[in-house]
């Protein structure tokens, strides 16, 4: 099944995914200009391999929902991301007003 909801940051309306999966679920809140997703986001994968694309993305790992997924710290984050000024550590929501 997949789901999406409005999620509030600051005073933005953004969009969460929720996509069930037999033994996972993936989570994901974007914005207009990139992205933060659980564990299942390859962040070495869109830097390598699809590098030219520039995408702005962020992984938190032990998510199981979208207001954890908010919360989390961020485990990875793509070159582009990193350029912006977010950085691993950095808890979901302030990533994403960075994205903004």
């Amino acid at each position: 099944m997949v789901t999406m909801e409005p999620i509030s940051v600051g005073e933005h309306m953004l969009v969460g995914v929720e996509v069930k999966l037999p033994k996972t679920t993936l989570l994901t809140i974007s914005t207009s200009r990139g992205y933060i997703m659980c564990g299942a986001l390859d962040v070495g994968l869109l830097n390598d391999r699809l590098g030219d694309r520039k995408i702005i993305a962020g992984r938190a790992v032990g998510v199981k929902t979208l207001k954890e997924l908010l919360e989390a710290p961020l485990e990875s984050v793509t070159s582009e991301a990193a350029a912006l000024g977010i950085t691993p550590g950095m808890p979901g929501y302030e990533a994403l007003l960075i994205m903004l």
